[in-house]
């Protein structure tokens, strides 16, 4: 699958969409960018990875040399990319630079570059306007291939499966930062590479779409928000937001979750080819403001997934770029009301005809003995 996630041709694209943006070059630091491009999960350090795309002349990578073995061993080693080290003692943002023609205009640099190497490439090229890349990799990245969409099934699957584990862990009488470690382990262990973040919202936390882990004892009858992801070796990402209870919910809880569901359901069957993001979002939004929770429903409706946890595209209202197969992005309306709140989050993709979801675990209230 790294062939195939990784194809010898993105350079190519990346050089040709490199020069139909007007852009000199591009600098890729380690980051998604850069993954995408070479397959190269390079440590982000103090030391300058790069690789410099330039539009009219051959890609290459400018690599620490005590980097030098991992670069090759990566998929980049098989890309047939030249490789150029540099010693302790050199000036790599030189050597990035150096092969440009003279006068170069505008270049772009990574969306995920640290500022101080920015700066430096500022001073290297002090003559030329620096953009940001991303102009460049959006169009290349929004697009997933057939790979990259067997990725995100897998990693789909992945935290299905700590899903389904969850009503094992959550107990009253245990508290959220108890539950969290359970459940973070049980990301690595249904094959995840990195754990990316753990959300147990119970009670009123679960009104809070970011709550953080804490100490709070889960109590009886108390609904609780499971919003949890994390990073597969192929590099792509999971996310998915499950609702449990232990014992029956409030009866308040119970009707605005029926509410919640089918607008869910709503945003989910708006994706199509053609159809715009605040389309989609508005289709669910909608069935929850005529119910009355309109106000409740606090955030977008969903985000793009792949190398990253939150990227292009967002389904929000205001974003009219029609939707095209391959994009992927979350579907999550939530409602929070305060003493209590629930999300349901599936990660989908757009195909052909209509849409694919990543996550396929049930999306009623898990009710917990």
């Amino acid at each position: 699958m790294t062939t195939e996630l990784y194809p010898r041709e993105r350079l190519a694209q990346v050089r040709e969409a490199t020069a139909r943006a007007g852009l000199g070059a591009v600098f890729l630091t380690p980051g998604p960018d850069l993954r995408y491009v070479t397959g190269y999960d390079a440590l982000p350090l103090e030391r300058l990875t790069c690789l410099v795309v330039p539009a009219d002349d051959e890609p290459f990578l400018v690599v620490p040399r005590l980097e030098l073995a991992a670069a090759r061993e990566s998929p980049a080693g098989g890309l047939g990319v030249e490789m150029v080290p540099w010693d302790e003692t050199d000036d790599p943002f030189a050597l990035a630079t150096g092969r440009l023609p003279r006068g170069v205009a505008k270049v772009g640099v990574a969306d995920r570059m640290w500022a101080v190497m920015a700066l430096r490439f500022r001073a290297a090229l002090p003559d030329a306007e620096q953009v940001a890349a991303g102009t460049v990799m959006r169009g290349l990245r929004v697009r997933k291939s057939p790979a990259e969409v067997a990725a995100l099934r897998e990693a789909g699957a992945a935290i299905d499966r700590v899903h389904r584990r969850v009503p094992e862990l959550i107990k009253a009488g245990r508290t959220e930062r108890e539950v969290g470690r359970d459940i973070h382990d049980a990301i690595l262990e249904e094959g995840h590479a990195l754990v990316d973040f753990v959300i147990v919202g119970s009670g009123p936390n679960g009104a809070s779409p970011h709550a953080e882990l804490s100490d709070r004892v889960i109590r009886p009858g108390e609904p609780v928000v499971v919003d949890i992801g994390g990073t597969m070796p192929s590099g792509y990402c999971s996310d998915s937001t499950r609702d449990y209870c232990v014992g029956e919910p409030p009866a308040d809880y119970a009707a605005y979750y029926a509410v919640l569901k089918e607008a869910q359901q709503a945003s989910c069957d708006a994706v199509r080819p053609g159809a715009t993001p605040e389309a989609v979002d508005a289709a669910g939004r909608d069935v929850i403001a005529a119910a009355g929770y309109g106000e409740l429903f606090i955030h977008r409706t969903g985000h793009g997934i792949g190398l990253e946890t939150h990227e292009d595209p967002y389904i929000v209202s205001g974003n009219t770029e029609p939707l095209e197969p391959g994009m992927a992005f979350s579907i999550e309306p939530g409602i929070y009301p305060g003493p209590h709140g629930a999300r349901i989050e599936d990660i989908v993709v757009c195909t052909e005809d209509g849409v694919e979801r990543m996550n396929n675990t049930d999306r009623d209230l898990v009710l917990i003995d």
